[in-house]
């Protein structure tokens, strides 16, 4: 039995996992940070204090599940595995299994936030060989809206971001159009759950510049509806099919270019099953569990394992 250890301490999770590769098991524990009624985020100094808080507790929780040996520790220290992708609150994480590598004598690999939601998506629908093979992955949520090649440039997992918004992220406006709407944030849920009570056809047009897409154009055209008296179901259908149509065109301009390689989505927004079901339907296409699209130290995990045996 070989199990592995992953943290991650997002901006808006806090996540601990436990990863056996003997049957590909995982104790799983994570919680959101705390945001106050009517924001829309968190300063980065409050997500660094809620992760200290919340991180021992989720431990707790863990090894309450499994009392046997650690082989491995992985943890995720920036959004992305680029020059001067930082964070403040993944320091939390960071420091966490350092001490523990100390205490127990094992060795820590280190990710991008972003590998891990990859690797998530790709252990959740049973595809963990992807992990070192050429592939699209589209990454998409609060705090990204990015299309990747994977694996295309050599080194482990490597990614080369080949499309993006070019203003505000998918997340963003989800959350930003459903705060207007008084729900609470994170409102992914909340928006897709009240969009679909709309069964008006509604299919907005996306706006591209190469491959990259524009998003802020939906939050104006969201209040534009909601002072023209529109209901609330409908502005969310709205909101999320003109990312829905941004996504779309996005995958047929990277298509058109990639051809044949695998197209895997993960993070929140891909969650969605409105979106998830319209690409499903016109396009050979991977997405993550729901349960392992949000931020998650699953992936994490098992990059792990991976790394650890390469």
């Amino acid at each position: 039995m070989s199990v592995y250890l992953g943290i991650d301490t997002s901006n808006y999770t806090t996540s601990v996992c436990l990863y056996d590769t003997a049957d590909g098991s995982v104790i799983q524990k994570r919680r959101l940070l705390p945001v106050r009624e009517g924001e829309v985020g968190l300063r980065q100094s409050d997500a660094v204090f809620h992760h200290v808080q919340q991180l021992p507790e989720l431990f707790h929780q863990a090894f309450a599940e499994y009392d046997g040996e650690i082989k491995a520790i992985g943890v995720s220290t920036a959004p992305r595995a680029v020059k001067g992708s930082y964070m403040p609150c993944f320091t939390v994480g960071i420091e966490a299994a350092e001490i523990l590598s100390e205490a127990m004598r094992l060795p820590v690999y280190r990710f991008s936030h972003q590998q891990g939601h990859i690797a998530a998506a790709l252990y959740s629908i049973n595809r963990p060989e992807y992990i070192q093979q050429p592939h699209i992955a589209f990454h998409v949520s609060g705090g990204t809206t990015e299309a990747l090649a994977v694996n295309t440039d050599g080194g482990f997992l490597s990614t080369r971001l080949i499309a993006k918004t070019l203003d505000l992220n998918a997340g963003q406006l989800i959350d930003r159009v459903g705060v207007m709407l008084g729900l609470r944030f994170p409102c992914g849920k909340e928006l897709e759950k009240l969009a679909l009570e709309c069964d008006e056809g509604i299919r907005p047009k996306a706006t591209l510049k190469g491959c990259d897409c524009c998003l802020s154009g939906g939050e104006n055209l969201a209040k534009k509806y909601l002072a023209q008296g529109k209901s609330p179901a409908y502005v969310a259908r709205f909101t999320i099919e003109f990312i829905r149509a941004a996504i779309e065109k996005m995958t047929l301009k990277i298509r058109e270019e990639y051809g044949d390689l695998p197209f895997v989505y993960a993070g929140g927004v891909m969650s969605d099953s409105i979106i998830r079901d319209s690409l499903t339907a016109k396009y050979d296409c991977l997405f993550a569990l729901p349960e392992y699209s949000s931020d998650n130290a699953a992936g994490i995990a098992v990059l792990a394992s991976v790394k650890d045996n390469a």
